[in-house]
C-alpha cells in the first residue's frame, strides 16, 4: 500500500472524513481533536483525513492512532519517535497507518506494549530476514545461547514464556508492517509466508530451550528433533494457524532408549504449552502433533527406527502426502535431517501403492463433504475452488511424477507449481493462472486472519467487513461487490483447473508403472515392451528415444506421456504400428502449441489416440493427413457425423470461392478426406458405427459428387464456348452409394442421365453430357494430394459397352425392351444424388415401373432365380472299383452352420442365403454395431421362409451380439456342426483358438506376388496394380511384392511409379528405397501386415529360394502369385508354395468363388483338412 497525499482541505472535516471512507464520521471528528493525538500531531485535522483514504479500515486506523498517542505519553523517547513519524511524509507513517487500518489486534499489541512501536516505525525489513537471526533473537529473549549445540533457557517458567511471546510478536509486527505496505501483496506473499514459518520455527526452538530448563541438567541424555509439517514445513505459514509437527527422539550417547523417550515426551509437551497455553502474554497458536504415526492414538515421540517401521508397514496414502512437506524446524538438526533422508524415498515411492491416485482423489472429495453447508460458499481453504484444490492438485502431480524428476520436489506450493510448469507437467498458462489464484486466496486468508489475529478461513459476510477486506487487498475502487465477483471468478477458475489436472487419466496410469518404466530406462523398457506384446522392441526403443531425448519442453511432455501410452498402444492389435504412427504424428504436430498440451491435459484424448493408432492403420494415416483432427478425440460432438445440409453448405462455399478447376476439386476432395477421417476415428472408438458410419461416408460422397458436377458443367461450357448448359444433367447413385451403405474404400457406383433442352441439337447435348461425365470422373478419380473417389458407371445399360451417358428416353427404351432381372434388382438402390431436380423426379418415376412392377416379378424372372443349380446331392466325382463297388463324391449339407462375423449387414443375407441354398440351417452372430439391421433382416427372411412353407427356425440369431454370444457359439459343440469366422485376423484367431466346434478357417490375406528376372514389364506392372488398387481392402489384394535382385533395376522403378500414380504408398527395404526415393522405410511388422489399404510392402530378394523362404515365414496361406516366363520357375513355385491358391501370371484378385465358377462364397479357406 502507498499512502496518498493530502488534498481537498477546502471541504468540511466531516466531508473529508466521509470521502476517505470513515463510516462513523462524528466519532472521527472527536478523535481528530483528541488531546493525546493533537499533542503528537497538531496538524492531524488538516493532514490525516486524506491519508486515511488509503488504508483498509479508516475508522480503526484513526482509533488505533489516537490510542497509541495516548499510550506513548509516559515515554518521552517513544513520543518523540511517534511525532517524527507522523509529521513526516516517510515510510514510517505509512507503516503505522497501514498496520493500524489492517489489524485491530496488532494495533492493540502496540497499545499494550508501546515499546513495540519502534518495530513498526523502524525501516528494518520485516521479511526476507535470515532465519538464523530470528532464531537467535528469540533464544536470547529466554536467555539461551544461540550458539550452543543444545540451547537451554536461563529465564525459565512463565517469565521465559512471556518473554518469548513478546519477542515473537515484535517480529510479527515487522512482518505484518512489511506485508500491508507492499504495493503488490500477492507478489510479496511467498516472502511473508516464509517469514511467518521461520518465526514459528524460532518460537519452537525457544520453546524447546524453555522445556530443557525444566530439567536441572538440561536433559542432556536425549536428542529431540522437531519436524515441521504442513504449511510450516513448506515455509508457507499463515498469520494464525496450527503449527503441525512430528517429534523424533534418539538417546544421546550412553543414554537408555526408554529414558530418552520419556524425557523426550515431556520436552515435547512443555514446548507445546510454551506456545499454546494461557500465560501473562496471549498464546501464539496451537502446536499440533496429530500428523504423527497413529495420530492422537500413537505415542507423542518416537525413535527414528520406530518411525521407519511404521511408515514401511502401516502408513496410509495420505500420510506420505503429508510427509512431502516435512522439514526440520527446531531441535537436533542432524537428527531432523536423518528423519527427512529416511522418509523422502518413501514419499516418492508411495505412488506405487495400490490405488494411490484414486485414494488421494477420494480424500479430497471427503474434505469437501465435511465442509458445513453454511460455510461452503465462504470457505477460502477447504471449499470448492479453494486453497486445498490448488494444494492437492500440485501435491498429486508432484507425487506421481516426482519419483522420476527431482526438480519438482519442493514443499512450497508455488515453487513446486513453477517447477511443474518448467518440466512440462502443467501448461505454462494453466500454471500461471493457478499461481495467481493461489496468491489471491492466500492474501485473502491472511487479511481475514490479521484483522483480529484469529484462526479463520472464512470470507466475512457483513458488508463493512467485505469493504475493509477489499481495501486491504488493493480493491478500494471495486469495493465489496467487486471483491465478491473476483472471489467467485477465482473459485471457478481454480475448480476448473483442479478438475482438469487432478483427475487426469494419465495420473493413475502413470502411478501404476514401475520407476524403471516411468523413466524409460532402456533395458527395463525393452523388457516391458517385449512383455506387453511389441514385436520389434528395438524399433520401439528407437522411436521412444527420438520422441523423448533432449531438454526441450516437447521432449519433457513426451517423457510424461510415453510410459502410459506404450501400455495403451499394447492394448490394441498393433502396438508397433501405433507407436510408429504416433511418432509420425508427433513429428508433424509436436512443435504446435496445442498437440502435446491436449494429450497431457485432456481427459480422453491421449488414450483414444493410442487406441486409434494401434487399431487401424487406415485411421492412423487419415489422422496424419488431417492432423488438426486430433482435437476431435477430446469431444464426442466433434466425432458425430456431419449432416448433408452442413456438408452441402461447405461444398457450396468452396465453389463460391474458387472457379479454378483443380483447386476447387482438391478442396472438395479434402472435405471428403476430413469426413473419412472423422467417421473412421469415430468408428474405431465406437462413437459412430455400423449403419451410421456407412451413412456418414455416403453423405460425404454425395456432397463431393454434387460439387464435382457443378465444376464439370463449368468446364464443359468453357471448353465449348457455351453460355448455358444445353441439356439437363443428373447423377444417379447405385450400389452401396445408392443404398447409403458405403465403406471406406467403396467406389461410387453411378448412372449418368441427361435430357436435352427443347430445340438443342441432340449431338451437341450428347457431347456436352459425355464431357461433363468424363470430367467429373477425372476430377474425383485422378491421382492428387487428396484421396480419390473412383466413380464407376459399369452398372449402366450394356455396361462398359454402352454409352457413358444416356438420355432419359434412351433409358426408358432400354429398360422397356432389354433389361435383365439383375438390372431391376440393381435399381432397387438407385437414388438421384446430384443434378436437375425435375429430371430426378422423372427418372425416379421411370425406374419405379422397372424395379417395382405392378404385378411383381414376371414368371420368367421367378424361373430364372429358381433354376439356379442346386448343389445338394450333386455328384462331383467318383469311380467304379474292380470289384464292382461304385464310389461317388456327393455334396451334402453340413447341418447347422454357425457364422461369427463383424459389422456389415449384407453379410447376414449372404451367409443365410448360401446356407439355405446348400441345405443348411444358419445361426448368425453379426457385429453389435449392426445389431438392429441384422435383427430386421433375419426377421424378414424368417417371415419369407414361413410364407414358403419352410420352418422359420432354419435361420436364427444369437441373443447377445457381443463377446458373450460369440463365446456361447464357440462352445456349442453338438448344437452347431461347423463354425465359420469372417472378419479381422484377430476375430478369426480367437474363434480358431477358443472354439470347441469344428471351424472352417478363412485366413487373413497377407498375399504375395513374386517378380522374377524373366517377368515382362507390362505384365508385372499391370498385374501388380490390379492386385493392389482395384479393391485394396479385400483379402485377395496383394500386400507384399518380392522382386528378384536380377530384375530389380528393371522392374522396381516402373512398377513402383505405376502404383504411386494410383495413390499407393510403397513401404520399401533399403534396396527398394535406393530405386524409389518416395518409398517409406519398412518395419519388421510390415511383412506380416494385411494393410487393407493403399499401402504395399516391397522387397528385393536374392533369388527364388529367398522369395520362397520369405513367403514361408510371413504368408497366411491365402493366395500367392509369380510373374514369370520361366516354365521351370513357375513349376517350382506352384509345387512348393503352400497356400490355398497358388497362381502364375495372374492377379491375386482372381481368388474368388465367382471367378472360379464356384458361385458365391463366404471366404477362402486356408486349412489343410475339411
Amino acid at each position: 500500500m502507498t499512502v496518498g497525499t493530502t488534498h481537498g482541505r477546502g471541504a468540511s472535516l466531516a466531508a473529508r472524513l466521509s470521502r476517505a471512507g470513515v463510516a462513523d464520521v462524528p466519532r472521527g471528528e472527536r478523535l481528530l481533536t483528541d488531546r493525546a493525538l493533537l499533542a503528537v500531531w497538531p496538524q492531524a485535522p488538516d493532514d490525516l483525513p486524506e491519508l486515511l483514504g488509503a488504508v483498509a479500515d479508516p475508522d480503526q486506523a484513526l482509533l488505533t492512532l489516537a490510542k497509541v498517542a495516548g499510550a506513548v505519553g509516559p515515554h518521552p523517547d517513544l513520543t518523540e519517535a511517534l511525532v517524527a513519524a507522523v509529521t513526516g511524509a516517510g515510510p514510517a507513517r505509512e507503516r503505522l497507518l497501514s498496520l493500524a487500518g489492517a489489524s485491530a489486534a496488532l494495533g492493540d499489541v502496540v497499545v499494550a506494549r508501546p515499546e513495540s512501536l519502534r518495530v513498526v516505525l523502524d525501516d528494518a525489513p520485516g521479511v526476507d530476514v535470515d532465519a538464523s537471526s530470528v532464531r537467535a533473537d528469540l533464544l536470547r529473549a529466554v536467555e539461551a545461547d544461540p550458539s550452543a549445540a543444545v540451547p537451554v533457557a536461563g529465564l525459565a517458567g512463565a517469565p521465559g514464556v512471556d518473554a518469548m511471546r513478546r519477542a515473537y510478536r515484535r517480529h510479527l509486527l515487522g512482518i505484518a508492517a512489511a506485508d500491508v505496505t507492499s504495493p503488490d501483496p500477492q507478489s510479496r506473499l511467498p516472502a511473508v509466508a516464509a517469514a511467518l514459518a521461520d518465526l514459528a520455527g524460532a518460537a519452537l526452538e525457544a520453546g524447546l530451550a524453555l522445556a530443557r530448563a525444566e530439567f536441572p541438567d538440561g536433559a542432556p541424555g536425549v536428542r529431540l528433533a522437531v519436524i515441521g509439517m504442513g504449511k510450516g514445513g513448506g515455509r508457507e505459514l499463515n498469520y494464525i494457524s496450527d503449527v503441525d509437527v512430528v517429534y523424533v527422539v534418539e538417546p544421546a550417547e550412553g543414554a537408555a532408549e526408554d529414558e530418552a523417550l520419556a524425557v523426550g515426551a515431556r520436552l515435547a509437551a512443555v514446548l507445546a504449552r510454551a506456545c499454546s497455553t494461557p500465560s501473562g502474554e496471549p498464546a501464539l497458536w496451537a502446536v499440533d502433533a496429530a500428523l504423527r504415526p497413529e495420530g492422537k492414538d500413537g505415542p507423542l515421540v518416537r525413535t527414528l527406527a520406530s518411525h521407519r517401521a511404521y511408515y514401511e508397514r502401516w502408513a496410509r496414502t495420505w500420510e506420505f502426502q503429508a510427509l512431502l512437506k516435512a522439514r526440520p524446524v527446531a531441535g537436533d538438526v542432524e537428527l531432523g535431517r536423518a528423519y527427512v533422508e529416511m522418509t523422502q524415498p518413501m514419499v516418492w515411492a508411495a505412488v506405487r501403492r495400490e490405488n494411490f491416485v484414486e485414494d488421494a482423489q477420494a480424500m479430497r472429495r471427503r474434505v469437501e463433504r465435511h465442509v458445513p453447508a453454511a460455510e461452503a460458499d465462504r470457505q477460502i481453504k477447504l471449499g470448492v475452488g479453494g486453497l486445498r484444490d490448488v494444494e492437492f492438485t500440485v501435491q498429486l502431480l508432484q507425487l506421481v511424477h516426482g519419483r522420476a524428476d527431482e526438480s519438482i520436489r519442493s514443499g512450497s506450493t508455488l515453487t513446486a507449481l513453477a517447477a511443474l510448469a518448467a518440466g512440462g507437467y502443467v501448461g505454462r498458462e494453466h500454471a500461471a493462472q493457478l499461481a495467481a489464484c493461489y496468491r489471491f486466496l492466500r492474501v485473502l486468508e491472511h487479511r481475514v486472519q490479521m484483522w483480529r489475529m484469529q484462526r479463520t478461513h472464512l470470507l466475512p459476510q457483513a458488508e463493512p467487513d467485505l469493504r475493509r477486506l477489499a481495501r486491504s487487498v488493493g480493491m478500494r475502487t471495486e469495493g465489496a461487490e467487486g471483491l465478491l465477483e473476483r472471489w467467485r471468478s477465482v473459485r471457478r477458475d481454480v475448480r476448473r483447473l483442479h478438475e482438469e489436472l487432478f483427475y487426469r487419466p494419465l495420473l493413475p496410469a502413470t502411478a501404476r508403472l514401475s520407476e524403471a518404466d516411468v523413466t524409460l530406462a532402456p533395458e527395463a523398457a525393452r523388457h516391458r515392451l517385449e512383455a506387453i506384446g511389441y514385436r520389434d522392441p528395438g524399433g520401439a526403443l528407437r522411436h521412444i528415444a527420438a520422441l523423448s531425448e533432449g531438454l526441450s519442453r516437447r521432449a519433457a511432455i513426451q517423457r510424461q506421456l510415453l510410459p502410459v501410452m506404450l501400455g495403451w498402444f499394447a492394448a490394441g492389435p498393433d502396438p508397433d504400428g501405433g507407436l510408429l504412427a504416433f511418432r509420425r504424428l508427433s513429428d508433424e504436430l509436436g512443435s504446435t502449441h496445442w498437440f502435446l498440451k491436449l494429450l497431457r491435459d485432456s481427459g480422453t484424448a491421449a488414450e483414444r489416440l493410442a487406441r486409434v493408432l494401434s487399431t487401424s492403420r487406415y485411421v492412423a494415416d487419415a489422422l496424419t493427413r488431417s492432423p488438426e483432427s486430433v482435437v476431435w478425440l477430446d469431444d464426442d460432438a466433434e466425432l458425430e457425423p456431419r449432416d448433408a445440409q452442413r456438408l452441402e453448405a461447405e461444398a457450396d462455399a468452396i465453389l463460391t470461392r474458387s472457379y479454378e478447376r483443380v483447386a476447387a476439386a482438391t478442396a472438395l476432395r479434402a472435405l471428403r478426406r476430413r469426413e473419412l477421417a472423422r467417421t473412421a476415428t469415430a468408428d474405431v472408438l465406437g462413437v459412430t458405427t455400423g449403419i451410421r458410419a456407412s451413412h456418414s461416408l455416403t453423405v460425404a460422397a454425395d456432397a463431393v459428387l454434387a460439387g464435382a458436377l457443378r465444376i464439370s458443367r463449368w468446364e464443359a461450357r468453357a471448353e465449348r464456348g457455351l453460355d448455358a448448359d444445353p441439356t439437363r444433367m443428373l447423377v444417379v447413385a447405385m450400389g452401396r452409394l445408392g443404398g447409403r451403405e458405403m465403406g471406406y474404400s467403396s467406389d461410387a457406383d453411378v448412372l449418368f442421365v441427361h435430357d436435352p433442352l427443347p430445340g438443342v441439337d441432340p449431338t451437341l447435348a450428347q457431347d456436352f453430357a459425355t464431357g461433363v461425365a468424363s470430367q467429373l470422373r477425372a476430377l474425383l478419380g485422378e491421382v492428387g494430394p487428396e484421396p480419390s473417389l473412383a466413380v464407376d458407371a459399369d452398372l449402366r445399360p450394356e455396361g462398359r459397352n454402352g454409352p457413358l451417358v444416356r438420355t432419359l428416353d434412351s433409358y426408358a427404351e432400354y429398360y422397356g425392351r432389354w433389361s435383365a432381372t439383375w438390372e431391376a434388382q440393381a435399381l432397387l438402390r438407385a437414388r438421384p444424388v446430384a443434378g436437375d431436380a425435375e429430371l430426378a423426379g422423372r427418372f425416379r418415376a421411370l425406374i419405379d415401373r422397372v424395379r417395382y412392377p405392378a404385378g411383381g416379378l414376371d414368371p420368367a424372372a421367378v424361373r430364372e432365380v429358381a433354376t439356379l443349380p442346386d448343389p445338394v446331392g450333386r455328384v462331383v466325382g467318383g469311380h467304379r472299383m474292380p470289384n464292382g463297388v461304385a464310389l461317388e463324391q456327393v455334396r451334402v449339407p453340413f447341418g447347422v452352420v454357425g457364422a461369427i462375423y463383424e459389422a456389415r449387414p449384407n453379410v447376414t443375407v449372404d451367409i443365410a442365403a448360401l446356407a439355405l441354398r446348400s441345405g443348411n440351417a444358419a445361426v448368425l452372430r453379426g457385429g453389435s454395431a449392426a445389431k438392429e439391421s441384422n435383427t430386421v433382416l433375419v426377421r424378414v427372411m424368417r417371415d419369407a421362409l414361413a410364407a414358403a412353407g419352410v420352418t422359420a427356425e432354419a435361420i436364427q440369431t444369437v441373443d447377445d451380439f457381443g463377446r458373450a454370444g460369440a463365446t456361447a457359439m464357440m462352445h456349442a459343440r453338438g448344437l452347431i456342426d461347423v463354425l465359420v469366422p469372417r472378419g479381422s485376423a484377430g476375430l478369426i484367431e480367437t474363434v480358431v483358438t477358443e472354439s470347441t466346434v469344428p471351424v472352417i478357417e478363412t485366413g487373413a490375406g497377407v498375399v504375395h506376388i513374386v517378380l522374377d528376372e524373366t517377368a515382362p514389364l507390362d505384365w508385372a506392372r499391370d498385374i501388380v496394380v490390379n492386385a493392389k488398387v482395384q479393391r485394396p481392402s479385400v483379402c485377395n489384394a496383394v500386400e507384399t511384392v518380392l522382386v528378384l535382385r536380377a530384375a530389380a533395376d528393371r522392374l522396381v522403378p516402373e512398377v513402383a511409379d505405376a502404383l504411386i500414380a494410383q495413390g499407393v504408398t510403397i513401404h520399401g527395404d533399403d534396396d527398394v528405397r535406393r530405386l524409389v526415393p518416395a518409398a517409406v522405410p519398412t518395419t519388421d511388422e510390415d511383412w506380416a501386415t494385411e494393410h487393407m489399404s493403399l499401402d504395399l510392402s516391397m522387397r528385393v530378394v536374392d533369388d527364388l529360394d529367398a522369395a520362397l523362404a520369405h513367403i514361408r515365414q510371413y504368408s497366411t496361406g491365402h493366395t500367392e502369385s509369380i510373374i514369370s516366363t520361366d516354365a521351370l520357375a513357375i513349376e517350382r513355385f506352384l509345387a512348393e508354395v503352400d497356400s490355398a491358391v497358388v497362381m502364375a501370371n495372374a492377379s491375386t484378385r482372381f481368388t474368388d468363388g465367382g471367378e472360379f465358377g464356384f458361385g458365391a462364397e463366404v471366404g477362402i479357406s486356408t486349412q489343410k483338412l475339411h
